[in-house]
């Protein structure tokens, strides 16, 4: 099978997995399941939920034992989404081309929409027909890079760092928590539900945190240069808000520049799982390709 055609059948995949994974609209309380659905189901690339199916294909793991991973991952990415659009956040009014979920209901209905995401997570991977050994690693993983040490602890640094410039080296390991944290417990988990060794963990883990590194250097320079129409979000808001990014330090060629040697190094990481690895060197490509 192609990776396009890989791709196509993870993503059916993830939004019927993600379905069944979210309450029913119409029962009690109907507000509360409506803005989870709206915020969970409201479109976007899937890209951590693919991450888990490549990495789990890197290793012969079947489709089945990936999917309390990949909806898990999703779920707390929609719920980060949606308190990151919050007012005392980023107070932003549009997300995926919609409006954000506290303005089609309310602030509080979003707030309780992102907890109830979040806790729908863990509790798809408590269910998960898994060993126990390998659903409490799956736990582990995501419980780390969602909280403190992960993407809640990298949202916090980006608050505190609002309204003025950041030293490199400080930018990016904000980014490493805020973005990259969940971006590396994808991969990770996948690669877990395949049995991966350690070493063969340990590599995983050096091509996510570079994607989760080259996510971000695209991000910044796509709020630079693209539409709010094109990116499904409000463009601009990082200069807006006096935030750092890696054209503000490294200048637009320079950013470009760091984008494309994280590209080698994404290839040469993969380069010893050899077409097994070939749906994640392509989502790494993807990455890549939509700055330029």
């Amino acid at each position: 099978m192609t990776t396009d055609a890989l791709f196509a059948a993870w993503l059916q995949r993830i939004e019927q997995q993600l379905q069944r994974a979210l309450p029913d609209p119409d029962i009690a309380p109907k507000g509360l399941h409506q803005a989870m659905r709206y915020a969970a189901l409201g479109g976007g690339k899937r890209m951590r939920p693919l991450l888990v199916y490549a990495a789990g294909h890197v290793f012969g793991a079947d489709d089945s034992r990936l999917d309390a991973a990949a909806v898990a991952v999703e779920l707390i990415h929609a719920y980060s989404l949606v308190h990151d659009d919050l007012p005392a956040m980023d107070d932003d009014d549009l997300r995926r081309g919609r409006p954000t979920t506290h303005i089609a209901f309310d602030e509080a209905t979003a707030i309780l929409a992102g907890d109830a995401l979040q806790t729908r997570a863990f509790e798809v991977l408590a269910e998960a027909d898994l060993p126990a050994e390998l659903a409490l690693a799956c736990l582990r993983t995501l419980a780390s890079a969602s909280g403190a040490a992960g993407m809640c602890g990298g949202q916090a640094l980006d608050i505190d760092a609002t309204g003025h410039q950041q030293p490199l080296a400080d930018l990016k390991r904000m980014h490493a928590l805020k973005t990259g944290a969940l971006i590396r417990a994808a991969v990770r988990m996948g690669a877990l539900c395949g049995n991966a060794s350690d070493d063969e963990l340990a590599r995983l883990d050096a091509f996510a945190d570079t994607l989760g590194l080259a996510f971000q250097v695209r991000d910044d320079i796509l709020d630079v240069e693209a539409s709010s129409e094109q990116l499904g979000k409000t463009a601009g808001k990082d200069q807006a808000q006096d935030k750092s990014t890696f054209p503000s330090l490294l200048g637009m060629d320079g950013a470009k520049a760091t984008l494309d040697e994280l590209a080698d190094t994404m290839q040469a990481t993969l380069a010893p799982f050899a077409d097994r690895a070939a749906a994640l060197s392509a989502l790494g490509e993807l990455t890549v390709k939509r700055s330029h």
